[in-house]
């Protein structure tokens, strides 16, 4: 999902307050607080500067991998090589 940084007339990006977004395969990003979230997106309760925001996704987002390849991954047999 596109960060949308338009801001609105006097406000500059110092100025912006953002909340962490997640959406269901568990991928965060950040929205302007008071824009509507995007659809298939849910605010997760931390809001921020742009860099305190960053900083949380860093901290939370520790497995990059999409909750359907992982969930998929987990019901797959692990596969070893046959001993020689």
């Amino acid at each position: 999902m596109p960060v949308d940084e338009s801001f609105g007339e006097g406000d500059s990006e110092a100025d912006v307050v953002y909340d962490v977004v997640v959406n269901h395969e568990e991928q965060y990003s950040f929205w302007p607080v008071g824009r509507p979230v995007p659809a298939g997106w849910t605010a997760v309760g931390f809001q921020g500067s742009k860099s305190q925001v960053l900083d949380h996704i860093e901290t939370v987002w520790t497995d990059i991998t999409p909750l359907s390849v992982r969930q998929a991954l987990a019901r797959t047999p692990s596969r070893r090589r046959p001993s020689a």
